[in-house]
């Protein structure tokens, strides 16, 4: 069977939008999606090993680690909105049909979500009403938690892996389906890009996870003492370089075990080149801000520089994952030949919320900080 056969076809209103706008704001949401993302993704497992194992200080970072989850899961949330709409809108005809394959794990998402929110907010309870060390039936909400969303993470990296592995539709069809009708029930588990891509995320998580420590050590943690901050620069200087030889192992599996021809010759070619070796290069720059706090001691400009220079890092990873979903697609899909039918009304409207979501997200962490003050 043609693969093609099975891609969605044309929308007769075309595209609301250029297609730059639509994949501008496709990479700009998934950047910041990416970063409270992240937190949750890794940062709640390392709190749970934490408080499990560590000592008096380590604990302490646990509990800083789950207070704000909470408001991390909700940012996170929100600001995935942006990129999945934008999925939605630029690569329907690859999108529907992939998350109809395995639409049950798909849909299950939203009942996962739900539940480790629930999790989060029963952990952090018990921070609140039972002090140091909540009750054990608490602790294993927590893990129960964390597990939850590791889960949620493959599914997703399932759903996007299995949008441009179109070739592997008419067999995952045949195989997952009665007389002809999908069941739903099919993963992109044979997908040899499935697994590192997914590693791959979660050791960016865990960079990504070693900077807030770092920024919340320095501009949050006032109220707590030198050796508190000492112990958080140590643990981010280690899981950022856990997090860092985990990108490069699987980004190298990713890279040179799983990319075809027509992407190794894409992005290992010309301009892209640059921005393939930046990519690959980027999460050593945090890391070594890192180690220069972790050993000549921390200071807010430092930490405000590893910041910016994690957000960097992840742009470059965005760019450079939606230049590859592009080649992926382009045997199969001309994305940017739709027609376009420019809608004003609802373009100036989420670009005004959009605004508005943004101011209101400084604003919060605005008292977040304010709240952490001494005099707070």
């Amino acid at each position: 069977m043609d693969p093609t056969t099975l891609i969605g076809p044309s929308s007769p209103l075309g595209y609301p939008a250029p297609y730059w706008f639509l994949v501008f704001f496709k990479v700009l949401g998934f950047t910041l999606h990416m970063i409270p993302m992240h937190l949750w993704y890794t940062g709640i497992l390392l709190a749970m090993l934490l408080q499990w194992r560590g000592g008096e200080e380590m604990q302490r970072l646990s509990r800083r680690l789950m207070r704000p989850m909470p408001i991390v899961i909700a940012l996170g949330i929100n600001f995935g909105i942006v990129p999945l709409l934008f999925t939605q809108v630029a690569y329907y005809k690859v999108f529907y049909p992939a998350t109809i394959l395995m639409a049950w794990p798909w849909v299950s998402i939203i009942l996962l979500l739900t539940l480790a929110y629930y999790g989060v907010y029963i952990y952090v309870a018990g921070l609140r009403s039972e002090g140091a060390t909540p009750a054990r039936w608490r602790q294993a909400v927590g893990w129960v938690t964390a597990a939850l969303f590791l889960l949620i993470g493959f599914f997703f990296s399932n759903a996007f892996s299995l949008m441009t592995n179109v070739r592997a539709w008419p067999d995952l069809w045949l195989r997952e389906s009665v007389a002809g009708a999908p069941l739903g029930t099919a993963l992109n588990t044979d997908d040899p890009t499935l697994w590192p891509r997914w590693l791959m995320m979660f050791a960016l998580a865990l960079t990504t996870t070693a900077v807030f420590i770092t920024v919340d050590a320095e501009w949050l943690a006032s109220r707590e003492g030198a050796e508190y901050r000492a112990t958080a620069r140590r643990v981010a200087f280690t899981v950022s370089t856990l997090g860092v030889i985990g990108f490069a192992l699987t980004g190298s599996w990713y890279v040179f075990g799983t990319w075809p021809e027509e992407v190794r010759a894409a992005m290992m070619h010309g301009p892209m080149r640059a921005l393939t070796g930046l990519t690959a290069l980027g999460p050593g720059l945090p890391w070594l801000l890192i180690l220069w706090q972790w050993r000549r001691g921390g200071t807010r400009a430092r930490a405000a520089a590893t910041a910016l220079a994690q957000v960097l890092v992840l742009a470059l990873n965005a760019i450079s994952r939606q230049i590859v979903q592009n080649v992926e697609l382009r045997r199969f899909l001309d994305v940017t030949a739709e027609p376009v039918h420019i809608q004003w009304s609802p373009l100036i409207l989420f670009l005004l919320l959009f605004a508005a979501g943004l101011g209101v997200v400084a604003w919060l962490l605005g008292q977040l900080r304010t709240a952490e003050s001494p005099s707070g």
